[in-house]
């Protein structure tokens, strides 16, 4: 089985100009929750140990349709909270392991991506920054970092969100 862990851009939440009150709890919108959904579905299938998130609310809620489909906790970590360093994220890449699931922000992926091709991961793909999207690092076992390469996935294809 190959060491992989995954990096999800969380899905889409709206404007944060059109967002009124503090934004750690700007909540996903109908988009994004079809998004997580279909995040999930991708997924489901991969031997997934662990779901860890920024303590951002919209970040928790992207990984909450995959948490409830394999019966596993989002653990939040400020470590993928927006402004977060690359040494902290890089030290939970580290430590969450093989198969985990990490969701974070815009401002937080482009650092940890560039920093592990700057560490000699090779990167497989056009970069991919839009919410929703999906990185996959695939392992090495070797170098200080233990990734090899990354690659990102599109977003899921956006479809119509369910009628209220």
């Amino acid at each position: 089985m190959a060491d992989l862990r995954f990096v999800v851009r969380h899905a889409k939440a709206g404007r944060r100009s059109a967002w009124v009150g503090d934004d750690a709890v700007r909540p996903l919108s109908k988009a994004g929750w079809c998004q997580a959904e279909d995040i999930a579905d991708r997924l489901a299938g991969e031997h997934v140990t662990g779901l860890y998130s920024s303590p951002y609310l919209r970040c928790v809620q992207t990984l909450e349709p995959l948490a409830k489909l394999l019966g596993l906790a989002v653990i939040a970590d400020d470590r993928l909270g927006e402004g977060s360093s690359l040494e902290a994220s890089l030290a939970l890449l580290a430590e969450a392991g093989p198969g985990a699931v990490l969701c974070s922000h815009g401002d937080v992926i482009p650092d940890l991506v560039g920093g592990l091709v700057r560490r000699g991961a090779e990167l497989r793909t056009k970069p991919d920054w839009r919410k929703g999207a999906l990185w996959v690092l695939t392992g090495s076992g070797d170098g200080d970092t233990g990734i090899a390469a990354v690659a990102a996935e599109p977003p899921p294809t956006p479809r119509p969100p369910p009628k209220s």
